[in-house]
């Protein structure tokens, strides 16, 4: 007989629990982010104008990383939950993740590449008998004879900002040369 719900054939919720990742990724990752964007486009605020501008930034670099990694993607079934994860991260506001993902890894590179190749690799080096311990004071001391003391007290002072800024949860504030 034929009923409704056998064995062979399956249900609604069955192929859009079997389909999710393709279902849910279009959605997170185009669609709401679309909808936000042109949301943001027409109110007056800066700060989502940042967010989305953001977004878009990541997510083009996600899909150039894609492209040029296809291959061994393709190998890795949990990419595709992985990437819809990682999205969410990036769109969620809760989460803020593009903007902490813009503010410690790309900005830098994009306004000082130098100085982001020297935060991102520096490697304490180990005390031995001829040299002093590379402790803070150490690098603060290096910093200041590289770059001068008035370029260590912003760097202080950026810091401090910085700090206030995660206490209070406001990821996104805008001062003349960065964004929190």
């Amino acid at each position: 007989m034929g009923g409704r719900g056998g064995s062979g054939n399956p249900n609604f919720l069955q192929v859009i629990g079997n389909n999710f990742d393709v279902l849910a990724l279009p959605l997170v990752t185009l669609v709401y982010p679309l909808y936000a964007s042109i949301k943001a486009i027409e109110t007056k605020s800066r700060s989502d104008d940042q967010q989305w501008l953001t977004y878009w930034v990541l997510y083009s670099m996600l899909t150039l990383f894609e492209l040029t990694f296809s291959k061994i993607l393709e190998c890795l079934p949990i990419w595709p939950y992985a990437k819809l994860i990682m999205t969410c991260w990036l769109v969620l506001p809760q989460f803020n993740g593009a903007a902490y993902v813009y503010k410690h890894f790309i900005r830098p590179f994009y306004m000082n590449p130098q100085i982001a190749h020297q935060k991102i690799w520096y490697v304490p080096r180990k005390k031995d008998i001829f040299s002093k311990q590379d402790d803070i004071l150490t690098a603060a001391e290096k910093y200041m004879e590289e770059n001068g003391t008035e370029a260590f007290e912003r760097l202080i002072t950026k810091a401090d900002r910085e700090e206030r800024a995660r206490r209070n949860g406001n990821y996104m504030i805008f001062d003349d040369d960065y964004i929190y």
